[in-house]
C-alpha cells in the first residue's frame, strides 16, 4: 500500500506569496524583540538610581564653613583653614579669637575688631593692620576691598586696594543709614553697590547707593518699602532681588522698568551663567526656606524662560551650575536639566546612616559641601 505524500507546489506565484509571508513573520517577530528590549533598557533609563561618593571634612557646621573654590574655608576660633573637596588641609592662617571672614573669587577679607586681613587663594597676606575704629564688616572683589566701620547708624565707608591703600572714604551720605551689605561689579570691579536701611524714615525704605571706585560718584536708588536682601551682579546689569519683584539696573543705577520680575513669595538661592543665553536665577517658595527648609518647588527664570519644577521629595537646598538642577534630601541628591522636569535620584550613602540636615554650596571642581548635624561632608556631582 503506497502512502500519500504531500503535494508539490510548483506553481511559482504560490511560492513567492509563502516566502514573502515567512519574511514577513520574520520581520514582524524581529521587530517586537528589539522594541521590547528597546522597552526595558528605556525604563532602566528613566528610573535609573546610582550612588555617589561621600567624604567627611575636618571641620564642623558652626565654625563658619564656607565654599572657596575647590574645597571650603572654615574658622576654628583661632586660624582659617582651607580643606579641599577630598579632606586635605591645604593652608592655614592664624587670625586670633573674635574673627569673621568674606570671599571673592580668589582672596579673603578677614576682620576681627579693628583688625583688617587680606589673604589671597593661596592663604599669603597682602595686608595685616589696624583700622582706626572696629570693623563691622568688609567685602572684597578682584582689585578692591570695601571695609565698613564706625558705629551701626554713623557707619564709614572705606575703599582700599589689595595693599590696604586707601583708594575712597564716605562717610556723610551713610549717616543715619543701616548698611546691609556691598559688592564689586563691573568688567573690572570698578564699581561699588552699597545696600541700606534709612533707619529713620517714618517708612520702610531700603536704599542703594552706586559708586565708581577712585571717583566716588554717588547715585542713589530708593527700592521702597520691600526689604531687598540680595544684589547679583550678571549680564552686565544689577539685578536687585526684593520680597516683591526683581528689579534691573545697569551700572549707573538707572532702571530697566520693562524688565521687572515679580518674585513674591519665591526667595532666590542661587544663579549660574549657562553657555549660551543669560544668567539663570534659581528659587524656592518663602514659606519653604525657613529656619528649617522643606523644599518641595523650585523655579529657573532667565529674560527668555520662567519654569516651574516638583521635587521627588522634600529638599533642604538646592543649586544651579552648567544647566543642570541638583537638590539635596535627608539621603537622595536629585540632578535634572533646566530644560527638563524630570529628576534622578542618587543615593548619598553618607556613613552610619546619617542624613543630610543642610546644605552649603558647590565647589568649582564638582562636588556639593552637605551637612549632617555637626557633621561636613563633600559629596561628588554625578557627571
Amino acid at each position: 500500500m503506497q502512502s500519500k505524500s504531500k503535494p508539490i507546489i510548483t506553481d511559482p506565484a504560490a511560492v513567492k506569496q509563502k516566502r514573502r509571508k515567512q519574511v514577513r513573520n520574520w520581520l514582524i517577530l524581529i521587530a517586537v524583540v528589539i522594541l521590547i528590549i528597546s522597552t526595558v533598557n528605556l525604563v532602566r533609563f528613566l528610573t535609573r538610581t546610582t550612588t555617589v561618593s561621600a567624604m567627611s571634612l575636618p571641620c564642623y557646621a558652626h565654625q563658619d564653613v564656607t565654599v572657596f573654590q575647590d574645597g571650603v574655608l572654615y574658622y576654628d576660633g583661632a586660624s582659617i583653614h582651607f580643606v579641599n573637596a577630598g579632606g586635605g588641609i591645604e593652608w592655614s592662617y592664624p587670625v586670633g579669637d573674635g574673627a569673621a571672614f568674606s570671599v571673592s573669587e580668589d582672596h579673603l577679607v578677614i576682620w576681627a575688631g579693628t583688625q583688617l586681613f587680606i589673604v589671597n587663594e593661596k592663604g599669603k597676606p597682602s595686608y595685616n593692620e589696624s583700622m582706626e575704629s572696629p570693623i563691622q564688616f568688609a567685602r572684597i572683589g578682584r582689585k578692591y576691598a570695601a571695609v565698613i566701620t564706625g558705629d551701626e547708624l554713623k557707619p564709614n565707608l572705606i575703599v582700599t586696594d589689595m595693599q590696604g591703600t586707601q583708594i575712597d572714604t564716605e562717610i556723610d551720605a551713610l549717616d543715619g543709614m543701616y548698611i546691609l551689605d556691598c559688592g564689586f561689579y563691573g568688567a573690572n570691579n570698578e564699581y561699588l553697590w552699597v545696600l541700606a536701611y534709612d533707619v529713620y524714615n517714618p517708612a520702610i525704605s531700603t536704599i542703594m547707593y552706586t559708586y565708581q571706585v577712585g571717583s566716588m560718584n554717588t547715585g542713589d536708588v530708593r527700592l521702597g518699602e520691600h526689604l531687598a536682601y540680595k544684589v547679583i551682579y550678571a549680564d552686565t546689569q544689577l539685578n536687585v532681588f526684593t520680597t516683591q519683584q526683581m528689579y534691573i539696573y545697569d551700572y549707573r543705577g538707572v532702571q530697566s522698568v520693562n524688565d521687572t520680575m515679580l518674585v513674591y513669595g519665591w526667595k532666590y538661592l542661587d544663579h549660574a551663567v549657562p553657555e549660551r543665553g543669560a544668567t539663570q536665577f534659581l528659587l524656592a517658595p518663602t514659606a519653604q526656606t525657613s529656619t528649617v527648609r522643606s523644599i518641595t518647588e523650585l523655579r529657573v527664570f532667565s529674560s527668555t524662560l520662567d519654569r516651574r519644577y516638583t521635587l521627588p521629595s522634600s529638599c533642604v537646598g538646592a543649586a544651579i551650575s552648567s544647566g543642570r538642577i541638583f537638590a539635596f534630601s535627608e539621603s537622595y541628591l536629585y540632578a535634572g536639566q533646566v530644560n527638563s522636569q524630570r529628576f534622578y535620584a542618587h543615593d548619598m550613602n553618607l556613613p552610619d546612616d546619617r542624613i543630610v540636615t543642610d546644605f552649603v554650596g558647590l565647589t568649582d571642581n564638582g562636588y556639593a559641601i552637605v551637612i549632617s548635624d555637626s557633621e561636613v561632608y563633600s559629596v561628588s556631582l554625578p557627571k
